[in-house]
């Protein structure tokens, strides 16, 4: 398995969060945990520093190297909340449509604040990025 630099932590999820100063990005990140948790069926995992990552799974760049990486997860970025989809959003486009307001990167949704989006059509967006993690990337 090749070195990345952002990998599983045993740090503290919930201590993690607690200590995010913005009441409504902490509260935000909470609801995020519990509905990923719910989801996933996993317990939330610190990767690196900031990234809140859900399962394990292994792929293959188109170089050859393997990585361990979740298919889930989400960080509470200053600006933004930033959802990772490790299937990405393209193969899911006919929710992304539907979701609210928000931006997309390639294997990333970001959103100001769950507020701005269809909490049910999020969950499916998780849910279906879940049953697909993709085994290898481009």
């Amino acid at each position: 398995m090749s070195d990345m630099k952002t990998r599983p932590t045993d740090a503290d999820v919930a201590g993690y969060l607690a200590r995010i100063t913005d009441a409504s990005r902490r509260a935000d990140c909470a609801a995020l945990a519990a509905m990923f948790t719910e989801v996933t069926g996993e317990p939330p995992v610190l990767w690196g520093t900031s990234i809140v990552g859900f399962g394990t799974f292994t792929y293959r760049t188109s170089g050859g190297k393997a990585y361990d990486w979740f298919p889930v997860g989400f960080a509470p970025r200053k600006a933004e909340l930033t959802v990772y989809l490790a299937s990405g959003h393209a193969p899911h486009a006919d929710l992304v449509v539907r979701l609210g307001k928000h931006r997309t990167g390639v294997g990333c949704v970001y959103i100001k604040r769950l507020s701005d989006v269809d909490i049910d059509v999020l969950r499916e967006l998780v849910a279906r990025s879940w049953a697909t993690p993709p085994t290898s990337a481009a």
